[in-house]
């Protein structure tokens, strides 16, 4: 069985999708701590040709918190301002109309819990990609709390029974190859293919926001961007 684990983030860029679709099972990694400043919360958009950060506002966050203890603080005038933000970035790209309905649902939705308004919005945009995995929250999870770091990762791994462990390319430096061999583990990393396409006449801008690629590109054209990249098993 293929297990992924990754922190809940917003919207996130291509990748994460990726590896999402390319597991059985997807952990939701909700009772670790909140990381400020990173992606959690925020991502990019694209404005007249530039990244910009587009923000989940939240409720006294703190690096002290886990995750699934923290608040969204959305109310009906930050959603529109949200919302505002996202049309007056893409109201003229090709699938605006097809994808502003899918955001309007996330945005809008009345979850309080971080962990859980990030995950509904995780699903709303897997099934809109038809991705078939199975997701779960790792606080709900019966498990050893107190391991942290790998350990905590391979012994997750272990309950589920996983053979194959898939993290982001950029999680290299995090695990030993030799660790999870020793549990009869495979270490595997996604590492995305070079994903280009026209963002109107702008020079191209990468790693932004699922939303950019959902706006710029048909649905089938995003399903096959799924299946653009490269599994890294090499620990030499």
């Amino acid at each position: 069985m293929k297990l992924g684990i990754m922190q809940p983030y917003f919207l996130p860029y291509i990748g994460y999708w990726q590896l999402m679709n390319h597991v059985d099972k997807y952990i939701i990694y909700d009772d670790v701590n909140y990381i400020k400043g990173g992606w959690i919360n925020r991502n990019r958009i694209l404005s007249n040709g530039t990244g910009i950060y587009f923000n989940i506002p939240l409720l006294d966050a703190s690096p002290n918190k886990l995750i699934k203890d923290i608040k969204v603080n959305f109310n009906e005038k930050s959603e529109n301002k949200a919302l505002k933000a996202i049309k007056g970035c893409y109201s003229k790209a090709p699938f605006f109309n097809e994808v502003y309905p899918l955001l309007c649902k996330i945005i809008q939705c009345k979850e309080k819990n971080l962990a859980l308004f990030l995950k509904n919005s995780i699903q709303l945009i897997a099934e809109y990609l038809q991705i078939k995995t199975e997701f779960l929250l790792s606080s709900e999870l019966e498990k050893n709390s107190s391991l942290r770091g790998q350990d905590k990762v391979i012994h997750i791994c272990k309950i589920l029974g996983a053979s194959e462990y898939y993290n982001a390319y950029g999680g290299q430096n995090l695990y030993s190859y030799q660790d999870f061999q020793n549990n009869d583990i495979k270490l595997k990393f996604i590492k995305t293919s070079d994903i280009e396409y026209p963002q109107l006449k702008n020079e191209f801008v990468p790693y932004l926001s699922i939303i950019d690629v959902l706006m710029f590109n048909s649905k089938a054209s995003c399903i096959e961007f799924l299946n653009q990249f490269e599994v890294i098993d090499n620990h030499d």
